[in-house]
């Protein structure tokens, strides 16, 4: 790391602030409209972004306005797009409203695609975050035809220095047929240095252990590689990633971040977890993730790590506090005020925090090692503990389910949180059984809401109901849930997981006959 920085130290006392050190790059930079010339109807195009951190900023717009212009002309265009997770809702939206995107893999957050999702006139494929590159590289999706990827950077080498995301950047520059590169000058020249690109990847049979042991190991390179003969274009940006909403702790989430806490100071009894540094932690996006977060400072911690897939503002407070001494991700979900927090101190975090391909940071082999605490939210969960976090009523696809997957059932502890309702109260986040399950009960160790905290682990499936209901359903709801469970109970041939098979559903078949779950 220290030969790396006086390099780059070095370069900065040369003078030069052109953002594109290769002679050879420079000669390739041209406009957004000329640049999505390269693209054609039915390409595979894989672009960056992770939470709306890294999206391409010219580049995907001009390839709307190019695609609503044929359309209008009568021509059929529409291409499959593959990136990290979610790209900015600006971005996705422009694709979405003139029908761009045939098939979409692997997350979206974005309504109008959304819509188009459940309508069916959109493919999506919902995998786990951690499966994406070797997916892709096994040929599923078939040829990669472009990537559009943007970087902070480019050395006098040619090599690519990353943005405020990683994601599955790598593996498109590697797979990728041709390749064009925004080059953001809005991202803070210092984040140079802060990733961690690994290169040591393989298919089976030729894997090799991931040589983390420890949140703040590197086994990588600070920057991405490239074959420059791909490279048919280079687009010039200057404009800051989308801030993500986050709102202030409203009561319920400080209640569920209370529960919470009151469970690692249990288990720090028990003698399950270290006193003051806990184990490393994760957190999926959220405010409800974000007030957890947010609350450690209150528990007396130091020396707190992260190994997660993003990281908002509520990380950046821990970090700047003191209470967390590295943290590990694969992307910046930070708000408007989170990002000017990160330009404005960039030097204090720019050794506190490690950027890294999702491969890794969603490592099961990784994840597992460092005994994560894995913190996720959930649509809903049944009365035995599985989880639908993707779809709601069992149908409608929300936003996917990222990498929850990757690091609940790799996780040291896996917790699911969310609040008890929502809908003003017309849908409970309890119910007898989920119509959609994205995490089984084998998967699942503990539930919170904002009236407690399940702990799963040891029971039974009836052991189980019978918490989760008392504990973390709704008071309002709990009458008929204890109905439900009395009668599947008693029922002939209740088995190990009882169930009414004819009600079981009876929840969500109401709400959408009468607007109610009640």
């Amino acid at each position: 790391r220290r030969i790396f920085f006086s390099v780059s130290t070095s370069t900065a006392q040369t003078g030069s602030t052109d953002r594109i050190r290769s002679a050879a790059f420079r000669q390739r930079v041209v406009s957004a409209e000329d640049a999505v010339k390269f693209i054609h109807p039915g390409d595979t195009v894989a672009i960056s972004g992770f939470a709306s951190a890294g999206t391409p900023k010219e580049t995907i717009p001009a390839l709307a306005t190019r695609i609503g212009q044929a359309r209008t002309a009568g021509t059929d265009f529409a291409i499959n797009l593959l990136t990290g997770a979610s790209v900015s809702t600006s971005t996705e939206r422009l694709l979405a409203e003139v029908d761009g995107i045939a098939l979409r893999m692997p997350y979206q957050s974005e309504p109008t695609a959304r819509s188009r999702i459940n309508s069916g006139s959109m493919d999506y494929v919902d995998i786990h975050l951690s499966h994406v590159a070797q997916q892709v590289w096994l040929g599923y999706y078939g040829n990669v035809d472009i990537a559009i990827v943007e970087v902070s950077g480019i050395t006098e080498t040619g090599e690519l220095i990353p943005s405020a995301s990683v994601g599955n950047n790598k593996t498109w520059l590697d797979v990728a047929e041709k390749v064009i590169l925004e080059v953001n000058s809005g991202i803070p020249s210092h984040i140079e240095g802060m990733h961690d690109i690994y290169y040591g990847t393989a298919l089976p049979p030729n894997r090799k252990p991931i040589q983390i042991t420890q949140v703040d190991d590197r086994i990588g390179q600070p920057t991405f590689r490239v074959d420059p003969d791909k490279v048919v274009a280079v687009v010039r940006t200057h404009a800051p990633d989308s801030g993500s909403p986050v709102t202030a702790p409203d009561a319920v989430s400080q209640a569920i971040a209370d529960h919470v806490l009151d469970f690692f100071a249990h288990e720090v009894r028990a003698g399950r977890l270290p006193a003051d540094s806990l184990l490393p932690l994760q957190a999926g996006i959220g405010n409800v993730a974000n007030a957890v977060l947010g609350g450690l400072d209150k528990g007396g911690y130091r020396g707190l790590t992260c190994y997660t897939e993003v990281i908002q503002d509520g990380m950046l407070h821990l970090i700047k506090e003191g209470i967390v001494t590295h943290a590990s991700t694969t992307a910046l979900a930070l708000s408007d005020a989170g990002f000017e927090d990160l330009q404005a101190n960039i030097d204090f975090y720019h050794d506190r925090i490690i950027l890294r391909p999702q491969e890794i940071s969603n490592h099961p082999e990784v994840v597992r090692r460092l005994g994560t605490i894995a913190m996720n939210g959930m649509l809903e969960a049944d009365i035995y503990g599985n989880v639908n976090s993707t779809h709601v009523m069992g149908t409608k696809i929300m936003n996917g389910i990222g990498g929850s997957g990757d690091f609940a059932r790799n996780g040291y502890v896996s917790m699911f949180l969310s609040p008890s309702t929502t809908r003003k109260g017309t849908i409970s986040a309890i119910v007898p059984m989920v119509p959609h399950v994205d995490h089984t009960e084998h998967d699942v160790q503990v539930v919170v809401t904002e009236h407690g905290l399940a702990d799963l682990r040891s029971l039974s499936p009836r052991k189980r109901a019978r918490i989760i209901i008392d504990k973390c359903a709704h008071p309002d709801y709990r009458p008929i849930l204890d109905d439900y469970f009395l009668r599947a109970q008693a029922a002939t041939g209740a088995g190990q997981t009882p169930h009414l098979l004819d009600e079981a559903f009876s929840f969500h078949q109401r709400y959408l006959r009468t607007g109610t779950m009640m």
